[in-house]
């Protein structure tokens, strides 16, 4: 198999090109074959002009790269290597939803053939892939896992927005279903990976070994939003604590915020519904969960007590937002808890505004059934600045000045104004 890729007689092929599966794709384009595959042809036509729809890739990335671009999934015959890089979210339960990947593994099935290799870079619980999906692919092929065909595990790890580690920088955890493939499928990640391959032992050990990435971060991050509501009855700033205690050369730094997007505020749930199967309670990690999903909510109801105690009539009060994706500098706004602090203020009738820079006006309304506005109208009891967009990171003491009504709040949630305010009343995690 990777001779017959680097000898470009074998065919690549991704499926789903989003914030993961395009980087792959056009990173693989650059040295060999590939077949770049997604169910949406507007966003298909837009690559072939050189468009990333994500807005992560510049128009330089596409070029030199040996790729065609399809919807339709006869075109992915051709191909001997399919990678499957779709969404795996939760459900409004909280419960993970594996349609995508199901409907990815389907699509594969029906064109797969004997000697083909599939890769799963969709983050799962352990086991999902061998359980769920390889079902999928022998139904729909009518082949033999192993025999006829060969299946591997190489969880992503793309940051979106962060230019320093990117693809080519971050290791790649690979494996595979027997030590042939797992072999075959490290070097053919070598081709792209600048940093190294880290060979895991198995599929499962791979399936685990990245979805405890993000459920640590994501239970560090409880401790600091709970330790941030400890000290703000204590009448200290957080900011200023861990600022104090990072001095220790162990601290690990983690800071308190709204945590969502399609990583850290998904995959520790994926992992809570396989140790429920299983029969174990996970109570450090459904803590941390309860935890980092009521911060919204929490800012929401620190926002109007403020209002109120200057003697502010709440239900006439307005509120700017300023920030509307999961993290700052990009323009993904998939699982953003901005929204749990905008259905909190609409529980006290607070009239409020939101804007955001990077996001797409149609996609929050489609999404949230949220209307962004364009910039700031009149003035505001209460700015709220849910995210550290870099533009944001700029403002000064004036510009929320010129916003607020007399005895206007700033909430800083990230803590990036800092000691910069003197004459706001300011409030920070």
């Amino acid at each position: 198999m990777y001779k017959s890729i680097i000898n470009k007689q074998g065919i690549i092929s991704v499926i789903g090109l989003g914030y993961v599966g395009l980087p792959i794709a056009l990173e693989f384009a650059k040295h060999v074959k590939v077949i770049g595959f997604d169910i949406k042809q507007d966003r298909i036509d837009m690559m072939r002009r050189n468009i990333d729809p994500s807005s992560e890739l510049e128009p330089k990335d596409f070029e030199g790269a040996d790729i065609f671009f399809t919807a339709d999934p006869e075109d992915l015959k051709r191909a001997t290597f399919h990678i499957i890089a779709v969404p795996t979210p939760i459900d409004e339960h909280n419960l993970p939803d594996l349609s995508p990947i199901l409907k990815a593994s389907e699509t594969v099935g029906k064109i797969l053939k004997k000697g083909d290799y599939v890769v799963y870079e969709s983050t799962v619980y352990p086991g999902c892939t061998e359980e769920d999906c390889v079902p999928v692919l022998e139904k729909m092929s009518g082949l033999k896992y192993i025999d006829d065909f060969k299946v591997g595990f190489s969880p992503e790890r793309i940051n979106p927005g962060d230019k320093q580690h990117s693809l080519v920088n971050i290791i790649k955890v690979t494996s595979g279903c027997d030590p042939e493939s797992a072999e075959n499928i490290a070097k053919v990640y070598e081709l792209i990976i600048k940093a190294g391959v880290h060979r895991a032992s198995s599929l499962k050990v791979a399936e685990a070994a990245k979805i405890i990435e993000n459920t640590q971060r994501d239970v560090n991050i409880a401790l600091m939003n709970e330790l941030s509501v400890i000290f703000d009855t204590m009448g200290i700033n957080t900011f200023e604590v861990l600022e104090a205690a990072g001095t220790k050369w162990n601290f690990l730094r983690f800071i308190p915020g709204l945590v969502g997007g399609h990583c850290i505020g998904v995959d520790p749930y994926y992992l809570l519904h396989k140790a429920k199967q299983l029969g174990y309670h996970a109570r450090m990690i459904n803590s941390g969960r309860a935890i980092n999903d009521g911060m919204g909510a929490y800012v929401a109801e620190k926002t109007v007590k403020l209002i109120i105690s200057k003697e502010k009539e709440i239900t006439t009060s307005r509120v700017l937002v300023m920030g509307m994706t999961f993290k700052e500098d990009v323009t993904d706004i998939r699982n953003s808890r901005v929204i749990d602090i905008l259905d909190e203020l609409s529980k006290y009738n607070v009239k409020y505004n939101v804007i955001d820079p990077f996001a797409d006006h149609h996609e929050v309304k489609n999404e949230y059934n949220v209307d962004m506005v364009d910039a700031p109208s009149g003035k505001y009891d209460a700015i709220i600045v849910a995210v550290n967009h870099k533009p944001y990171t700029e403002l000064d003491e004036t510009y929320f000045s010129d916003l607020l009504n007399n005895n206007g709040i700033l909430i800083d949630i990230k803590g990036i104004y800092r000691n910069k305010m003197k004459n706001i009343t300011y409030w920070s995690l």
